[in-house]
């Protein structure tokens, strides 16, 4: 069986190794568009702030673990999918043939359409050439602008404040990590960081970025930078709709991502925000998978299909995937449950499912807005659908159990929504039967 897997990310690394246990004699190729060997980009912040090195963020540190596994890397860029003849062809030329196929892709980041985004100073913090750019522009004391204050935005944040830089962060929704916290918990994330010497602007968006080019006009750079000992053509300056012009050495945009997949034009692969799947990973084609980023799969909560670019998800994704590739599994996806568990410069937030409520449910919720601690549990009828939690990390694994049990509490519902601390007591009488009354 030729097993063929495109993107050496998570989802495709997991995926060749549950193909290799399971399937011990195919053959198994790994083709990866960048030259480091697999790497982990959530591990990208940790590089930054010089806690590891390159080699740190390896998915598989072992030497010479691809080939002891028997999985062959290429190195190379998938440019077409021929599903007719089941084959790829690859940028620097030749063909690979399949028998079965994973697309785990991934995604790539999207910078808003504004003047300036393409100027020389200006990156993403997606790749291993991206996160020694910024390590080249990042050095204490340096002013640093970061567009976006996502998931993604939060972690670089926290990178960027451990190298000690004047950082300001611009959001254009009106609370940091929108689609991961409500307003009160978004904005007291806004609090904690400001509390720590970063600058936020939310509800706020950047218009334009400029160089001292000569793009901009009437001396407007050398009124900028007056008095400045580096007024250097590596300076840039950040407009804002608020009139507001940052001075900065570094821009980095975060501002959202996009799921891989023109490569697949003309292949006969669904595709719509990512590559559309059934329940078993499989698209519209039949010995075609998709895993991870660029999957658009059932989300457990909702059933609805769609796209999460989380890596718990990858993960599972990638497992269920590669069974079902091998001959004689059959396995079903239940769905995943969109989870994350963020850290913003040593503050934890959390969110889970349902976090923004259910259709006609309810919700109960408890603050210590002092101390940065707040937690809103969500319920549909008698079961735990979503929560929100913010520096509070005992119940973690808790509320994700309650969550994906889907079990019924019964007249514990209403003690939570009057104390959601009590989740730890509700959780072991659902589980262990009345034994706490």
């Amino acid at each position: 069986m030729r097993h063929v897997i495109i993107g050496a990310g998570p989802a495709g690394v997991i995926a060749s190794e549950t193909l290799r246990k399971l399937d011990p004699t195919a053959d198994i190729k790994l083709i990866g568009d960048e030259p480091e060997p697999p790497y982990s980009r959530m591990a990208l912040p940790y590089l930054l702030t010089d806690n590891i090195n390159e080699a740190g963020t390896y998915l598989r540190k072992a030497d010479q673990y691809f080939e002891n596994e028997n999985i062959h890397i290429v190195k190379d860029r998938v440019s077409s999918v021929a599903s007719d003849t089941k084959t790829i062809k690859l940028d620097k030329g030749g063909e690979v043939a399949f028998d079965k196929l994973l697309i785990a892709t991934g995604s790539h980041p999207v910078s808003p359409p504004i003047p300036g985004i393409d100027s020389k100073g200006v990156h993403s913090c997606w790749t291993m050439e991206d996160a020694r750019n910024i390590i080249r522009l990042a050095q204490p004391g340096s002013d640093v602008v970061l567009m976006g204050a996502g998931f993604i935005g939060c972690i670089i944040l926290e990178a960027l404040a451990g190298r000690k830089v004047n950082l300001t962060v611009v959001e254009m929704e009106n609370r940091m990590v929108p689609r991961m916290m409500n307003e009160e918990s978004g904005n007291l994330i806004k609090k904690w960081c400001e509390a720590k010497g970063v600058k936020v602007y939310t509800s706020t968006k950047v218009t334009a970025v400029n160089g001292d080019s000569g793009k901009s006009s009437g001396g407007f750079f050398k009124k900028l930078f007056a008095g400045s000992s580096d007024s250097s053509s590596n300076r840039l300056a950040v407009e804002l709709d608020n009139g507001t012009v940052i001075p900065a050495d570094l821009v980095i945009s975060a501002t959202g991502v996009k799921s891989n997949v023109g490569f697949l034009d003309g292949s006969g692969v669904k595709t719509n925000l990512g590559v559309m799947v059934d329940d078993y990973l499989m698209t519209n084609v039949d010995g075609i998978y998709a895993a991870g980023d660029v999957a658009q799969a059932k989300d457990f909560s909702t059933g609805e299909y769609t796209v999460q670019a989380i890596q718990p998800t990858a993960a599972d994704h990638a497992r269920i995937a590669a069974a079902n590739m091998t001959e004689g599994q059959e396995i079903i996806s239940p769905g995943t449950i969109n989870m994350n568990v963020l850290s913003t410069m040593g503050l934890i937030s959390t969110s889970f499912g349902k976090w923004d409520g259910a259709d006609g449910g309810q919700s109960g919720e408890i603050r210590d807005l002092d101390n940065y601690r707040y937690l809103c549990l969500q319920f549909a009828d008698d079961v735990l659908v979503g929560a929100n939690s913010l520096g509070m990390t005992n119940h973690i694994g808790i509320l994700r159990g309650l969550i994906q049990s889907e079990l019924h509490l019964g007249k514990w519902k209403d003690r939570l929504m009057n104390n959601p601390l009590l989740i730890h007591e509700a959780y072991l009488s659902a589980t262990q039967g009345p034994m706490v009354q």
